[in-house]
């Protein structure tokens, strides 16, 4: 997600927010992992999300609401921002996201590995 008023033309990294907490994770080089159209979720966000749905089996239904990630309507577990209830996160995108993060050597990622 973009800050508001950012101009499409100039984006700055501090115009950069995730989607699920709104800080700006590029200008403060938080690892981030970009979803379609712009969505941002920080690896913060993703380890909270990574805990309740993967780690615990968790997780809402977004009945009938997309995931922010990916865009699609999805029956599996979600995330659901407590700061922002717009913004949700499939189970799928979710492991995309971790698995991606502990490939990355810069990112910080101490989620347990998936099971399957």
């Amino acid at each position: 997600m973009q800050r508001p008023g950012t101009d499409p033309q100039n984006v700055q990294p501090e115009d950069i927010l995730c989607d699920f907490c709104r800080r700006a994770t590029w200008a403060k080089d938080i690892p981030s992992i970009e979803g379609h159209h712009g969505s941002i979720i920080c690896t913060d966000c993703l380890a909270c999300a990574w805990t309740e749905v993967v780690e615990l089996q968790a997780g809402v239904d977004l009945e009938g609401a997309s995931c922010t990630m990916c865009l699609e309507e999805r029956s599996d577990p979600a995330w659901r921002s407590p700061l922002h209830e717009e913004a949700s996160i499939c189970r799928r995108c979710i492991k995309l996201g971790g698995r991606a993060f502990r490939k990355d050597g810069q990112a910080a990622w101490g989620a347990k590995p998936d099971k399957d």
